[in-house]
């Protein structure tokens, strides 16, 4: 079972300076029309291959638009030894809808 965050939540600890990685598996194009600050984009497809930009000891919270992908990520990842993973429930769509309207919503 992965642990889902709300987007309230997660501003609230990225406010509070806590060290997060956050995981963003969107496709490139997706990131361009809205997109966290601090998000690391690596597209679903190609994690296996780049988990090494990684830290497996790090707290990650991934997402996506709505969070089936950030889901599928979230359980790749745990499977591949990180003990910390998260996911954003309901993705950026969530995020904009509960903490930053002004991103773009697509």
């Amino acid at each position: 079972m992965i642990a889902e965050i709300t987007p309230l939540e997660l501003k609230r600890r990225i406010d509070a300076g806590e060290a997060l990685t956050v995981l963003d598996v969107r496709e490139p194009w997706e990131c361009a029309i809205s997109r966290l600050a601090a998000s690391i984009n690596i597209p679903l497809d190609e994690l296996p291959r780049r988990l090494a930009e990684l830290d497996a000891q790090a707290t990650t919270i991934v997402m996506c638009k709505a969070g089936g992908r950030s889901r599928r990520a979230a359980q790749y990842l745990a499977g591949a030894g990180f003990n910390q993973v998260v996911n954003l429930a309901g993705g950026i769509d969530a995020w904009v809808r509960d903490v930053d309207p002004g991103l773009p919503a697509y």
